[in-house]
């Protein structure tokens, strides 16, 4: 009996003395990896890529691939030229939205000189005080305050003529963009077959360059405010939509669930459920609207459109930040008191305590009316119909002083850094042009593979053959090199714009006083002209690559921080509740909560920042950073159709190509496991 136990004792001692030696033998990094396909597939891509670069050196496009389209551009050019005044599709359709463009600016425009100083500042300040709830609050008061130093601060600088002028296109414009944009977005949100097929719609409309749709625009209405007029609601109507339809898909299950329980058909579910829970994302599709409308001020004075954007041009042809100041503050004020009156008209309609409708409303309006009438009747009187030339504060040569100081001071001679320059150029140098001279190395077939792996991963097939297709066209337009050199400066500026869009996005949203502070700075940035971005960057890096990233980090970077802190502050707090009652730390709960929740937001904010970095690179190509910016400005400039649109296309190409990399397709989305 003693010696039965010994020799099972002998039979288990092996095993455990084999088990080290066992742990020892994990599975190797190929073994893991081929337990991952994806990872493996994506790592055999790169590989490939990469050996090819250092095998080749070269990956020209194969001159025999290459199609022939500027021929074509250039006939279609001369028929529009030739048939603008007599084929039936101008006399009967094109022609009538050229006028209703044209008659509303000017009815708009007239309306507002007629209204005069005083009764345009007066209906300012009393909408925006409606907007606030028409009461003695803290709120009202505030937005109606901002709205008199709005116009007052125009009218000191000099520019309330010019302003009139930018307003009454702008609110037209804003109007049209807004009722296509929420059209549009009620369809791609309600419907799964609108959602295919608007996303590469809204993809083409805002990541082609307003200089190149400007351009055929020009050709078919001529040049004034009608061009204009299309180009600004083509470029500014795909925010509104894609936030429309993020809150009618982000819709309470819940609350749906409720609504067709009681009965309600699918109009009544639209009207009583959908649109109120998508309030807020459509608010801030308008806010989007109205800043992109307002960014198109300058590319409109390129057509011949009078206004601010006049101002900033005639100020940028002779590079003279102090008289280009004067027009871009202007623009920001109206943009600031425009988001101001529209997040004041949003707070209060989320407030349950605010009474709606009712005769009080119709008491409201009128008076506005009656103090707006008294207000034109006094300015009329005293003889202020325009702003006194008296009254005007000029601040271009104190201005242009402190850019000549901080030019000979910040440029160069820093201690340690060197100065701007010496920084912009160690960028270029050891991040941009490595990019560049990688991407142009490496095969093109080769960079089709990874793109189209990449994008498989994210969206499946379908999201592969269009990232090969968008690619492929660019080599067969015979601007594979040129497009390769303005991709390396828009990843540079796009991985700059995400980085910091996140991470200040996310501090925003869990700090209510950061999201306050930064306002006023987000709407400077976001409104202020394109073109103004280039006067710093030139003063301060002389122009270059890097100038251009630094220009289009600065444009992409409002839109990117504002979607992500609205994503973070619209999760549910009972799912933050949730996870503190568990034990969850700060970092933890916005690992494991806020950031997967917020996961919509975020892809929206890339889409956005590729599409607004794109947009601005054809603007800093001016100033040396993308060689097809150069292309799609000079096309303009020359009214060289072929040579301008098709840079244009091969830049949507590139948007598409990010955008297919960077957004899931719903596939993939639904794919919890990764």
């Amino acid at each position: 009996m003693s010696s039965a136990p010994a020799p099972a004792l002998e039979d288990k001692a092996p095993p455990a003395q084999l088990a080290p030696a066992g742990a020892a033998k994990e599975p190797g990094f190929l073994a893991r990896l081929a337990g991952h396909p994806k990872a493996a597939l994506l790592t055999v891509a790169v590989l490939v890529a990469v050996v090819s670069a250092l095998v080749t050196s070269s990956g020209t496009w194969p001159g025999g691939w290459t199609f022939g389209i500027r021929s074509p551009l250039s006939d279609a050019e001369s028929w529009l030229a030739n048939n603008r005044e007599s084929h039936p599709i101008f006399l009967y359709f094109l022609l009538h939205i050229s006028n209703a463009a044209e008659s509303s600016v000017d009815t708009l425009v007239t309306f507002l000189e007629t209204l005069g100083v005083f009764g345009v500042t007066v209906a300012a300040v009393l909408i925006a005080w409606v907007a606030g709830g028409a009461d003695l609050s803290r709120r009202a008061l505030r937005t109606a305050g901002t709205a008199l130093g709005a116009f007052v601060v125009i009218g000191l600088l000099g520019m309330w003529e010019p302003a009139m002028e930018t307003l009454g296109l702008m609110v037209v414009c804003v109007a049209a963009a807004a009722i296509v944009g929420a059209l549009l977005g009620l369809w791609a949100g309600l419907s799964d077959r609108g959602q295919r097929i608007l996303r590469p719609v809204f993809d083409t409309m805002q990541v082609l360059p307003a200089f190149s749709y400007l351009l055929p625009f020009v050709l078919i209405f001529g040049v004034d405010v009608p061009s204009a007029f299309v180009a600004t609601v083509i470029y500014a109507a795909p925010p509104m939509a894609r936030l429309t339809a993020l809150g009618l898909r982000g819709a309470d299950k819940t609350a749906l669930e409720a609504s067709t329980s009681l009965g309600a058909n699918s109009w009544q579910q639209l009207w009583t459920a959908r649109l109120p829970l998508a309030r807020r994302q459509m608010l801030l599709g308008l806010n989007q609207t109205i800043m992109m409308c307002l960014s198109m001020v300058v590319l409109a004075s390129v057509v011949g459109v009078s206004g601010l954007g006049a101002e900033i041009y005639t100020a940028l042809s002779t590079v003279d930040t102090g008289l280009a100041l004067s027009p871009g503050i202007a623009i920001v004020l109206i943009a600031i008191w425009l988001d101001r009156t529209t997040a004041a008209a949003g707070e209060r309609l989320d407030d349950p305590c605010q009474g709606k409708g009712g005769p009080k409303t119709w008491f409201v309006w009128l008076g506005v009316i009656a103090l707006t009438t008294a207000g034109t009747v006094l300015g009329s009187i005293l003889g202020k119909q325009e702003w006194p030339d008296t009254w005007v504060i000029a601040i271009a040569a104190p201005v242009n002083a402190v850019v000549d100081w901080v030019e000979t001071t910040v440029g160069s001679g820093v201690p340690v850094v060197g100065g701007t320059i010496t920084l912009a150029s160690g960028f270029a140098t050891y991040v941009i042009n490595p990019v560049r001279d990688g991407l142009e190395a490496t095969p093109w077939w080769a960079l089709l593979l990874v793109a189209g792996v990449l994008a498989y991963l994210a969206g499946r097939w379908r999201a592969a053959v269009t990232t090969v297709l968008a690619l492929g066209v660019i080599g067969g337009m015979g601007l594979w090199t040129r497009s390769l050199d303005t991709l390396s400066v828009v990843l540079a500026a796009l991985a700059l714009t995400l980085l910091l869009g996140f991470a200040i996005g996310t501090f925003a949203a869990r700090v209510g006083w950061v999201e306050r502070a930064i306002r006023p700075v987000l709407d400077t940035l976001q409104t202020m002209p394109q073109f103004v971005y280039m006067i710093p960057a030139i003063a301060l890096f002389h122009g270059g690559r890097t100038a251009g990233v630094v220009a289009a980090v600065l444009y992409a970077l409002p839109a990117v921080i504002r979607i992500t802190t609205q994503g973070i502050n619209q999760i549910d707090p009972s799912a933050l509740e949730a996870s503190r009652s568990l034990g969850s730390t700060t970092g933890q709960q916005l690992r494991q909560v806020q950031l997967p929740l917020a996961r919509s937001s975020l892809l929206l904010a890339v889409n956005q920042g590729v599409v607004l970095v794109l947009s601005m690179v054809v603007i800093t190509g001016m100033i040396g950073a993308g060689a097809l910016g150069v292309d799609v400005v000079t096309g303009l400039a020359k009214d060289d159709l072929a040579l301008g649109l098709t840079s244009g296309i091969a830049i949507v190409c590139l948007g598409i190509l990010l955008d297919r990399i960077s957004q899931p397709g719903a596939d993939v989305k639904g794919d919890t496991s990764r």
